[in-house]
């Protein structure tokens, strides 16, 4: 209720309030329905894109939800990902390898949902709906999307590379970085397991299949099998730089979590999710996911839902871009 539209003998002070902007500061927070009035349709123009896209280029899938990922955790979750041109997050060394599938699913949603609800929609926002889409549409859970975040204003390529894990991360830096981010070790885990249909470049893991820890050899964990197939695909030298691998070498394409149990079977691909099994910390919480799927799926939608609340603009913060690649 609006009580300076309502009794005249407050209307004085609530000027005075007003003068010195108390109630411009007041800010929504993020709300399932934030759109429920203004673009009604939403989830549903977003998915008429993304359920498309799905079936014609399915690494839109993968690709989108680590957009999602580099996006929350470089500045928060403000599109600011999306924005191109020189000295932008896009064009930093850590984001070289995002697929233009994630950008071309966004775009096109956004391009969508402007058509029908023109000005009101944030990129933000659509990113996060696009992600949750893809998991769903992989074969994981469909979860309730908050929404109400803001576009940001900056996009500065020098603050990827400290906000960011590497493939090589050890659990002492990502619980680190994680926690930085109001993001615990469950939150970790779970969203580690997004990797289930996850593709990496021959260059963030060939050191494990030739020079492990600066040996001059394989890491000897890797499964024998695995680690033969693997350096047929990623030689050591002169190897093609667009190959990848699945994360997932058992169920590639599918939402599950089969990840966990490749894990406790040393068939991971990226040293910083093997390094999960070996840690005491977070060896647990790997076997528990891999051995429960609905545990798996509860603990990622409440870790997407927390890292989706990252770093958010609100209210009067940020912009509501047309164009989700360039600011207004």
């Amino acid at each position: 209720m609006d009580f300076c539209n309502n009794f005249s003998t407050v209307s004085a002070v609530c000027i005075a309030l007003m003068s010195f902007g108390f109630f411009t500061r007041v800010s929504h927070q993020l709300s399932v329905d934030f759109y429920s009035m203004s673009c009604p349709q939403l989830e549903q123009l977003v998915f008429s894109v993304t359920s498309q896209r799905f079936k014609e280029a399915p690494v839109s899938a993968p690709s989108t939800i680590r957009l999602f990922f580099h996006d929350c955790f470089v500045e928060g979750c403000d599109a600011s990902i999306l924005i191109s041109g020189p000295g932008s997050e896009r064009e930093a060394v850590d984001n070289e390898d995002l697929a233009p599938e994630a950008f071309e699913s966004v775009g096109t949603a956004k391009a969508v949902v402007e058509s029908k609800c023109p000005g009101v929609v944030s990129c933000a926002d659509i990113l996060a709906i696009a992600a949750r889409d893809f998991v769903f549409l992989a074969g994981g859970p469909k979860y309730p999307v908050k929404k109400g975040r803001r576009d940001g204003r900056a996009s500065l390529a020098s603050e990827v590379k400290n906000n960011l894990p590497r493939s090589n991360s050890t659990v002492d830096d990502l619980l680190k970085l994680f926690a930085s981010k109001g993001l615990n070790k469950t939150d970790l885990v779970a969203l580690s397991g997004a990797h289930t249909i996850g593709f990496a470049h021959c260059r963030q893991f060939v050191p494990r299949l030739y020079n492990y820890n600066h040996t001059n050899r394989p890491d000897p964990l890797i499964e024998p099998r695995l680690l033969k197939a693997l350096q047929m695909l990623c030689p050591r030298t002169g190897g093609n730089t667009d190959v990848v691998a699945p994360c997932d070498v058992t169920t590639p394409f599918n939402f599950d979590n089969v990840y966990y149990k490749n894990l406790e079977a040393n068939m991971s691909l990226l040293a910083s999710d093997q390094a999960l099994f070996l840690d005491p910390r977070t060896r647990g919480l790997v076997r528990m996911l891999g051995k429960h799927m609905v545990t798996f799926f509860d603990a990622f939608t409440q870790a997407m839902d927390k890292m989706g609340s990252i770093g958010i603009k609100l209210g009067n913060e940020g912009e509501i871009r047309r164009n989700c690649s360039r600011h207004n």
